[in-house]
């Protein structure tokens, strides 16, 4: 009986003991570092380490953040998913955390800084260093202040991290009213930065940590697994495929590549090539929430033109210049976020289509050179074609065949091949389309050049 009123009561703290510790033993906790320029590539990174954090059960996610800032969109969508994560989350400012990252420490839970750093300088600039828009201002203003006060942080100094043309005299701190005389940017024309012993006083941050293991010490989780995160492979390749100058040369051979293709009879290499070009562009664009559906419907609007100017209108007018217009409209929109930016955005994506339209060009036109020369481009284009001694000929010595009726053995759109006499001969049409089967007449035969119109005599 002693036995086991003693084996009742020390079982449960045998239990509770063993218990505490595989919990303990079990603690992880996510580093992600945010570091460099904060570009469209990051955004994916971030949603993807918070939905393995929740999926994982971690104790707590600290972002490793040392930026001078970046794109606002880019840290508005990073600000949004972990603003909804349900693993708490800490900002770990690692020497300074300046404009877009100081937009994303604020929406942090908590936020720790090293000795000598930095938080703020949040107006929104172009790569010149000038202002932004007042569009733009106003915009990052209100990200930060609402940013701020969901996290129940100053909003008036977050604010005047973006706004040099507020100012103030006192902050709400804890319930009460403190006047505030040791922050430059409290004046009207003076931005905000604070220092890590400034940002302790106003409540914008809740410590301080030199390192990793301090933090983690400070956390209550010095026992925890450290789990580090880079970005993958694919989220390398978006970032690469999103850059503008790439993502300006993919839709230009794409929508090229097409082009060309409608004009040749059948579908070969430049209409796969162009295609490819395209998804990887349009897919790049959409994960990084860049294409938006009415950016897709104008592109989509253009290449139906393309298309109706191929196969319905005959020869190149209103409809293929309209349709590139289109095209080119589209594919510039595609390079700007859905927010609002500062002018040197959107001279970034006119840079950048420009560039990649010009190179797209000159590429195009070499590779198709070197490429069209090649026993294997005759072979993929011209599958049929043997030699002269299975009945195929090229147009040289054919110049008696002008004013010669004959058959077309393929559709003609506008080129193709044709039966005359017992010689099937590589044609071409005056800009209209022929169908296989119709009666066809030769005009003129200039070197290796034979051309054909409908017989309108027999048709």
């Amino acid at each position: 009986m002693i036995t086991q009123k003693y084996n009742k009561e020390i079982l449960p703290l045998i239990i509770i003991f063993f218990a505490g510790f595989l919990h303990s033993a079990e603690q992880k906790v996510y580093r992600v570092p945010i570091q460099g320029v904060i570009d469209l590539g990051l955004p994916t990174f971030i949603e993807r380490v918070i939905q393995e954090a929740e999926n994982d059960q971690v104790e707590v996610i600290i972002f490793d953040i040392d930026t001078f800032g970046g794109r606002v969109d880019a840290a508005t969508q990073i600000k949004d998913a972990i603003l909804d994560s349900d693993v708490p989350t800490v900002a770990f400012i690692n020497r300074r955390a300046i404009s877009a990252g100081a937009l994303i420490s604020l929406s942090c839970e908590t936020i720790y800084m090293t000795g000598g750093g930095t938080i703020g300088a949040a107006t929104a600039v172009d790569m010149s260093g000038n202002k932004a828009s007042e569009k733009v201002i106003s915009y990052m203003r209100e990200e930060m202040a609402s940013t701020a006060e969901s996290r129940d942080r100053n909003t008036v100094i977050a604010k005047c991290m973006v706004d040099e043309e507020l100012s103030f005299t006192h902050v709400i701190i804890n319930g009460d009213s403190v006047e505030v005389t040791d922050l430059e940017g409290r004046k009207e024309g003076k931005l905000i930065t604070l220092t890590t012993e400034q940002a302790l006083m106003y409540k914008m941050a809740d410590g301080t940590a030199e390192n990793m293991d301090e933090l983690l010490v400070s956390l209550e989780l010095s026992e925890a697994t450290i789990i580090s995160f880079s970005e993958n492979w694919s989220e390398n390749l978006v970032r690469f495929l999103t850059n503008p100058v790439v993502a300006s040369l993919l839709t230009t051979f794409g929508f090229l590549g097409i082009l060309f293709e409608l004009q040749s009879p059948g579908w070969g290499i430049p209409g796969t090539f162009g295609a490819v070009c395209l998804a990887l562009s349009l897919g790049a664009s959409a994960i990084v929430r860049l294409a938006t559906m009415s950016d897709l419907l104008i592109v989509l609007v253009g290449l139906v033109l393309l298309v109706v100017e191929a196969f319905l209108i005959p020869g190149f007018g209103i409809a293929g210049v309209a349709g590139i217009g289109v095209i080119l409209w589209g594919l510039y929109l595609l390079l700007l976020p859905d927010v609002p930016v500062s002018e040197e955005v959107y001279h970034s994506a006119l840079t950048g289509l420009t560039i990649g339209i010009i190179g797209g060009i000159i590429a195009l036109v070499f590779l198709f050179r070197m490429v069209t020369k090649t026993k294997f481009w005759t072979k993929l284009t011209s599958p049929g074609v043997e030699s002269q001694d299975e009945g195929y000929s090229t147009s040289i010595g054919l110049e008696d065949m002008v004013g010669k009726t004959g058959v077309a053995t393929s559709d003609l759109r506008p080129s193709g091949w044709a039966l005359l006499g017992d010689r099937k001969i590589f044609v071409v049409t005056e800009g209209e389309f022929v169908d296989k089967d119709q009666s066809i007449k030769v005009l003129s035969v200039d070197g290796n050049r034979v051309v054909v119109r409908v017989n309108a005599i027999e048709s």
